[in-house]
């Protein structure tokens, strides 16, 4: 497993060793001693124990996000899509950090097989760039109603540059996050 910073350092992609012959291929799709220790010899913390793992399957063009949980219930996600494509992104929304506002994004796909580390004090979003995109990720806590948000994923301070899915008549959003607040009116 090869661990890469981005340029929010704290935001880590993960490329897993895959073995391929004849009959196909083979992964280890997670390992915590192997995660962990990747993330020390970066210089980062080892996040709490996952708790929870949730799959989602989207459409081409459906667009999910950009959410997050607070403390006491804050998440940090491992990510990755087992079918089709998403265009993945990561806010910081941690208010002390020298990257605060700033986002990270990478294509995650069943070809690439790569995943994403997104700690805790990140809003998290995605749009399927395929039908039938099926997106798992495992989070460090539960899902808490109290402290869920999201941010706009259109806000325009945060320039996400947000992919134009073809063929499709444009991004499929739900009306939660139609509605979410601004960066700017949301208070972390």
């Amino acid at each position: 497993m090869k661990l890469i910073q981005t340029a929010i350092p704290d935001v880590v992609i993960i490329e897993p060793q895959v073995f391929s012959d004849e009959r196909g291929w083979f992964m280890e799709s997670f390992n915590e001693q192997r995660f962990h220790q990747g993330l020390i010899d970066l210089g980062l913390p080892a996040p709490r124990p996952f708790v929870q793992d949730n799959h989602s399957c989207s459409s081409k063009g459906v667009l999910r996000g950009l959410h997050f949980q607070t403390t006491p219930h804050a998440q940090g996600k491992l990510v990755r899509v087992i079918n089709g494509s998403a265009f993945d992104v990561a806010v910081d929304i941690r208010p002390d950090s020298k990257t605060y506002g700033q986002h990270v994004s990478i294509e995650l796909t069943a070809e690439n097989q790569k995943m994403f580390w997104v700690p805790e004090g990140f809003a998290h979003g995605f749009v399927a760039l395929e039908d039938d995109t099926h997106f798992l990720y495992k989070t460090t806590d539960y899902y808490a109603k109290a402290c869920e948000g999201a941010i706009a994923w259109n806000d325009p301070e945060l320039a996400i540059q947000w992919p134009k899915v073809d063929g499709s008549d444009g991004l499929l959003v739900n009306d939660k996050d139609r509605e979410a607040k601004t960066f700017q009116n949301i208070r972390f």
